[in-house]
């Protein structure tokens, strides 16, 4: 494991290809810390969402790295389809996590609002709503590992800013085109991100992937089943 330049993190697992892990809202590069894909990992330290494409161009030049396969969760997934669409030549693989189309400006606008009441209580609000009621094992792992740190360290600034960045987005998956490989794993009881706006994106990309995690909620790439059904495709 060694800390780069740029602000990501490399961690050499003795595979061929390298995976850009890309966090959601309110999370960093911890929340994956149980994932098992066969893949060396790259995380970013800290996520510039303004700069990050170019820090991401700038770091693979640097390394010598051709390609690499990106993996968004939630706000990371937009971080990752603005990547792809603007250096498709630079990517093996999408793969994209509880992803929807845009976030509401009203939904936007009530979260900021009670994050500034009460960051804390909101906070906790929503990590337990990304967990489905059957999912205990995950949010047990959350808890433990994750929770209390969390509900420490999201400064205010850092959230509202992640807000303000997901009213900017939206995922046009007609600019994917350049992507030969995309994969799209949804959770059937995911409250932050519809099922069905991660359907309509599907069937705006005929040659995608998409695998549905029954029962499970927002962060289901904690649970076993994820990994179950990733080397399936």
């Amino acid at each position: 494991m060694k800390s780069l330049s740029a602000g990501f993190r490399f961690i050499d697992r003795g595979f061929r290809h390298t995976l850009v892990l890309l966090p959601g809202w309110a999370s960093d590069g911890r929340i994956f810390g149980n994932l098992d894909l066969d893949y060396n990992y790259l995380i970013p330290l800290r996520t510039a969402l303004t700069t990050f494409e170019k820090d991401l161009a700038n770091l693979l030049r640097k390394q010598s790295l051709s390609k690499i396969s990106l993996l968004g969760w939630s706000l990371g997934g937009f971080l990752a389809c603005d990547f792809a669409r603007k250096f498709p030549d630079r990517v093996n693989e999408l793969i994209l996590l509880g992803i929807r189309e845009r976030f509401k400006d009203s939904v936007l606008k009530d979260a900021e609002e009670a994050l500034r009441k009460n960051r804390r209580a909101y906070l906790y609000r929503f990590y337990l709503n990304c967990f489905s009621d059957a999912d205990h094992e995950s949010l047990s792992w959350f808890k433990k590992n994750l929770l209390t740190d969390y509900l420490a360290g999201m400064d205010l600034k850092t959230l509202v800013r992640g807000l303000n960045y997901l009213g900017r987005c939206r995922i046009e998956p007609s600019l994917l085109a350049g992507i030969k490989k995309i994969a799209i794993f949804h959770g059937s009881q995911d409250k932050i991100a519809p099922l069905g706006e991660a359907l309509n994106i599907k069937s705006r990309l005929p040659g995608a992937r998409f695998v549905r995690m029954e029962k499970l909620g927002h962060i289901f790439f904690l649970n076993p089943k994820f990994k179950e059904n990733f080397g399936r495709g």
